[in-house]
Formats: C-alpha cells, sequence, structure tokens
C-alpha cells in the first residue's frame, strides 16, 4: 500500500524570484518526495508559468490555490493582517489550519509569515513566544540548530529557556541526534561571563531536563561543540547575516584562489570538486528554511532570495516536521518543567 502524501502550502508569490523559484522547487519536491503541494497565489500567473515552462504539471500531485493579494517585502507585520485578508501566506496559513495542509512554506515578508501564523493557527500550549531555528554546517558534518534567529528581539530567561527545550526536540526530531547538548551563547565559557540575559538563563537552563553544556561562543555555531545554541533575536540574526556574509566571502575568495594556484588540469578538477562538495556543505538553500517553533502546524521560512533548491528542501523539512509530532512532544515537554 504506497505511502500517504503529505500536504504542503507554498507561498507562492512571497519570495524575490517569486513565483519562479517557488514552482521550480515544487515540482522537484513532488517528482523525488512523497509530498503533494499545493501552489498558493494569483492563479492566472501561477499557471500561465506553470504552463510556458513545465507542461505537463497537471499529471503531478501538485494544485493551485488562488489568492487575490500579495504580502510585499514593504509591508509591516501589521499592515499585512489588518488589510490583507486574501493575501497568499493568509490562504496558505488557513489551507493549515483546516487541515487541508499539514505545513506552510513561505519566503516572503519574515515579519508577516510570523504574525500571520501565529494569528491564524495559535500558539502551542505553554509556549510564551514562537522562535525562529536556523541550522548552521559544523566542522563534524551534523548541523547545529541555533535559535532564535529573529522572531523575538527582547526576551527574558524563562522564554529562552523554552527555547531551549523547543530547540532540543527538533535537533532529536529532525536530525536524530542521540541527547543533544544545548549551549547558551555569550561572549564566553564561563557562567559569569554575560549579560543579565545570559545570567538569568543559566539557572533555569540547568533545571531543565536537558543536556545542558552551559556557555557557548560565537566560533562554536561551526565547531560542532553544541548541537543546539540558545540566544535571543537580536544576536541570533546578527550571528545568522555575519554567517551568511562569510560564506559568500568565502566562496568567492576560494574561488579565485584556485583559478590563480591550481596548475594542470586534473589537479584543477580535483580541486574544483573539493571545492564544490565545500560549496554543498555550507548552502544555505541545502538546509530548506527556519521553522517557527511555537506556534501550531508547521510553518517554514525560508530565506527572501530563496531559489528552487532551497524550496525543494524546505517542503522537504515541512513534511519531516509535520510527521514528527514535534508540536505534541512540545506541550508534553512544557508541562512536565513546569510541573503542572
Amino acid at each position: 500500500m504506497p505511502t500517504p502524501l503529505v500536504t504542503i502550502a507554498v507561498d507562492a508569490m512571497g519570495g524575490d524570484h517569486a513565483p519562479k523559484s517557488e514552482i521550480e522547487g515544487s515540482l522537484r519536491a513532488v517528482r523525488h518526495l512523497p509530498v503533494e503541494v499545493i501552489l498558493v497565489g494569483q492563479e492566472a500567473v501561477l499557471r500561465a508559468e506553470l504552463n510556458t515552462h513545465h507542461p505537463g504539471w497537471e499529471k503531478l500531485p501538485i494544485r493551485l490555490q488562488h489568492a487575490s493579494e500579495v504580502v510585499t517585502m514593504d509591508d509591516s507585520a501589521g499592515k499585512a493582517l489588518r488589510t490583507k485578508k486574501d493575501s497568499s501566506i493568509r490562504v496558505a496559513c488557513r489551507l493549515m489550519h483546516d487541515g487541508v495542509a499539514q505545513g506552510v512554506v513561505s519566503a516572503g515578508n519574515t515579519g508577516a509569515v510570523m504574525a500571520t501564523s501565529k494569528t491564524v493557527n495559535g500558539m502551542v500550549r505553554g509556549v510564551g513566544r514562537p522562535a525562529l531555528a536556523s541550522v548552521f554546517p559544523t566542522v563534524k558534518g551534523k548541523p547545529a540548530v541555533m535559535l532564535d534567529v529573529g522572531a523575538n528581539v527582547d526576551v527574558d530567561g524563562k522564554m529562552l529557556a523554552q527555547f531551549a527545550l523547543m530547540g532540543e526536540l527538533y535537533s532529536k526530531l529532525i536530525f536524530h541526534t542521540e541527547n543533544p547538548r544545548v549551549g547558551l551563547l555569550s561572549i564566553g565559557e564561563e557562567e559569569h561571563k554575560g549579560n543579565e540575559l545570559t545570567k538569568s538563563a543559566t539557572p533555569l537552563l540547568k533545571e531543565l531536563p536537558i543536556n545542558f553544556i552551559g556557555n557557548v561562543e560565537g566560533r562554536d555555531l561551526f565547531t560542532g561543540h553544541a548541537d543546539v545554541i540558545v540566544c535571543d533575536g537580536f544576536v541570533g540574526n546578527v550571528a545568522l547575516k555575519v554567517s551568511e556574509g562569510l560564506v559568500e566571502v568565502g566562496k568567492h575568495l576560494m574561488s579565485d584562489a584556485l583559478k590563480a594556484s591550481v596548475s594542470g588540469k586534473l589537479g584543477y578538477l580535483l580541486a574544483r570538486s573539493a571545492f564544490t562538495e565545500m560549496k554543498k556543505r555550507v548552502d544555505y538553500s541545502e538546509y530548506g528554511g527556519a521553522p517557527l517553533l511555537g506556534v501550531k502546524g508547521c510553518t517554514i521560512i525560508c530565506h527572501g532570495r530563496s531559489n528552487a533548491n532551497a524550496i525543494r528542501n524546505a517542503i522537504r523539512v515541512a513534511a519531516e516536521f509535520a510527521q514528527s509530532d514535534l508540536n505534541r512532544r512540545l506541550e508534553l515537554g512544557l508541562a512536565r518543567s513546569s510541573g503542572a
């Protein structure tokens, strides 16, 4: 008996390259993964793109859902919620709320996606604030999860403790990490170093039923010393953007160095093969998007300039998340930690 398909609603109008990347990524997903995709957006635009560049798409597990409005990158989250009731992200979230889809993927306006998902679908019981979890490649090969990377600029120690629980569960269920090591991002490994936020969070983290290893530093994002790294959204977003910039600069510098120093066809091909493998390991598109943890259902937020590969992998992550039962387990974990 064939495995039932997981249905994912894709906001096809949100990203910088929409709807091209969203459509191409969705087609790659339905061809190689056990998923069905609902492309949400202005139907005439989506159908024209599909018919022109992807003839025969009707035979695949992909369908269209009309949404008349588009949330732009310039729209505030409040404006999107108040004035664009039929936006592609709102319609996609409603599909998940109504049980038509099991997950949502969007490369659109991050603030609007977070606010819309939270408003339409509600919060997991016991969660105070949602958190965005991003994945970082490490030298040990196993990715590290950092949260929050932008959902909450101002938090307190209790929120960081909840982020730790959410991140630990996510690492276990999605990356199959046994007993994930959870670190608190600070300016030094010693417990007395940090600000009032990190110092207030430390005793709360020690009380949780997790493998808390204490403070970690910025370099530990990539060393693999911790599997889960917890911080506020301001620090996390800065770290994320610096890392993205560093990866881009590193790729260009390595490419220039290879062209200048490698002699001989065989040497160049070997070096290029190694360089290609390195690029794949640090390419954000290989990891899909960032899940919005703490909100009911499954919302995956992608980089605004996501390409087709990033959308395809975001759909994969959404399907895995939807099947993981993470939210129910999170509720149970929060209840145990609070003594409820």
